[in-house]
């Protein structure tokens, strides 16, 4: 199984630095060394702040690629429509184990985030402006950056003569944080899980507030538009999509890092210049929510959000990992497949059930289950899509059936005949199962389910009890998750081993 993704990887840039500028130089930009690379921040009305948003073609970077300027614009709208001050929350929950570039940001260059979420605060007339982080060193550098400013949740600086309070708030290290709904949940005091009914967060989001929420990168992104303005700003990039863009490659590449572009710059570029080897099996671009790219078309695309949708990857969170030739593309699947069951918030049928059953049907593919084992495969993907109470069961069918269409090959060979032959080497990079020590930071002992076969009667309770893990197999038994037990599923599966009829199934932890 490959190791996590280091929190902080090692950056570079293709052409001159904007986002990432000074960091060649400083592991962290305090409040004088960051001035002193980008110079002090203009304000902005709200008006002028939306025109500016919608001439550099803002989009949220967090994943949806929702226009910014639409944001801002029906915050403003609302909380003047209401007579109530908005709020402002920035989003660097990266869940998704293959992305690190707002943490990045967060952790080395806070106050370019800062200025772009206290510039929107300005322009809005907000009264609070909350970050939202689920990793340690991000944490730290933001609180810091916020005393810096003489910035507390008790008062600020003066923003259009009134005072902003900001605040940083932790969650867990789950894909679910990074859900926007989520977050809010969790700023307001309450489960960091999507809440059971869709909403807008302009309309009513933090403590019942219109709030502009966006991620890490989208603040920013605006701070820099800014000082640049509207033709700075296109200096690089292209016409439709202006300025510059973060990715986290990983996966087939000698060392992760989180790599600056100039939008539209060819993908093959991007991975020659991370040291990734020139032929590829696929390329999956948009993290564990995105798609994969066969390798010819990989070959061919440009990263923006139309030139990968319109080869069938994604933009996405800005994740990118080559595949390399020796290791079984839909193993590799599987593995990301069984996690993404596992991290499943556990509040809506078709996502607690559904992605188990997807994952496990996936999983028999690979395993030589034939053409049924297939068409179960694309049905729990349909049964699951635009069911959820957030976009994790579409994230999660989406990457499954990418897979289908990029390794047709691979495919053929499981179905049709004893498989490709290849081991599953772990490339695609998945947390500790186990979690962490709270303590040292360590990576736990990992644990799994194990069934002693010679107990087992096939009650079936297991798989009630903890879906996520365990589903009934054809033949009436459990069929476990080739995954470990995650932190947040601990407590379920003691319960399940504690509940099981025949006391057949255990927890064991491996060395």
């Amino acid at each position: 199984m490959s190791a996590a993704l280091p929190e902080q990887p090692a950056v570079l840039s293709l052409g001159p630095p904007r986002l990432l500028a000074g960091l060649d130089r400083a592991a962290r930009l305090d409040r004088s060394a960051h001035l002193s690379v980008h110079g002090s921040l203009p304000q902005h009305t709200e008006a002028q702040l939306t025109a500016l948003a919608e001439a550099v073609a803002l989009r949220g970077r967090g994943g949806a690629g929702f226009p910014f300027a639409q944001k801002l614009r029906a915050v403003g709208r609302t909380a003047q429509r209401r007579g109530t001050r908005p709020s402002v929350v920035v989003n660097g929950c990266e869940g998704d184990p293959a992305c690190r570039k707002d943490t990045v940001l967060l952790a080395r260059a806070p106050h370019l985030v800062l200025d772009g979420a206290l510039l929107a605060a300005a322009a809005l007339g907000a009264g609070s402006v909350v970050v939202g982080v689920t990793r340690a060193a991000a944490e730290a550098s933001v609180r810091e950056a916020l005393a810096e400013r003489g910035l507390t949740d008790r008062h600020g600086r003066p923003a259009r003569g009134r005072s902003v309070r900001a605040r940083v708030v932790r969650l867990p290290e789950r894909l679910v944080s990074g859900e926007s709904s989520a977050l809010l949940r969790a700023a307001d005091g309450g489960l960091p899980l999507p809440p059971g009914r869709h909403g807008r967060a302009s309309q009513e989001g933090l403590g019942g507030a219109p709030t502009l929420l966006s991620n890490a990168e989208t603040y920013a992104q605006l701070a820099l538009a800014a000082r640049l303005g509207a033709e700075g700003h296109a200096a690089v990039g292209t016409a439709g999509e202006p300025g510059t863009l973060l990715l986290t490659v990983s996966g087939a590449v000698p060392e992760p890092q989180v790599v600056e572009v100039p939008c539209g710059v060819p993908l093959a570029s991007v991975l020659r210049a991370c040291g990734a080897a020139p032929a590829p099996q696929a390329v999956l671009t948009g993290g564990y929510h995105g798609a994969w790219l066969d390798a010819a078309t990989a070959a061919g695309a440009p990263v923006s959000y139309e030139g990968l949708a319109a080869r069938g990857g994604a933009l996405g969170a800005g994740a990118v990992l080559p595949l390399p030739p020796g290791t079984c593309p839909l193993g590799e699947t599987v593995r990301v497949a069984h996690w993404l069951a596992a991290e499943s918030a556990g509040q809506c049928g078709p996502c607690r059930l559904g992605l188990p059953t997807l994952a496990g049907a996936l999983a028999d593919v690979a395993a030589g289950g034939g053409r049924s084992a297939l068409e179960t495969v694309r049905e729990a993907a349909g049964a699951v899509r635009g069911r959820g109470a957030c976009g994790h069961p579409d994230g999660a069918a989406r990457f499954v059936l990418s897979a289908l269409s990029a390794f047709t090959d691979d495919l053929a060979a499981h179905v049709l005949g004893g498989g490709c032959g290849r081991p599953t080497a772990g490339v695609l990079p998945l947390p500790p199962p186990g979690g962490t020590d709270a303590a040292t930071g360590a990576p736990r002992r990992v644990e799994r389910l194990a069934v002693d076969w010679t107990l087992c009667k096939g009650h079936g309770l297991c798989a009630d009890l903890l879906p996520q893990l365990v589903r009934t197999g054809p033949d009436g038994y459990p069929a476990l998750a080739d995954a470990g037990v995650p932190d947040h599923l601990r407590g379920r599966a003691q319960r399940a081993v504690r509940r099981c009829p025949a006391l057949a199934l255990r927890l064991d932890k491996e060395r």
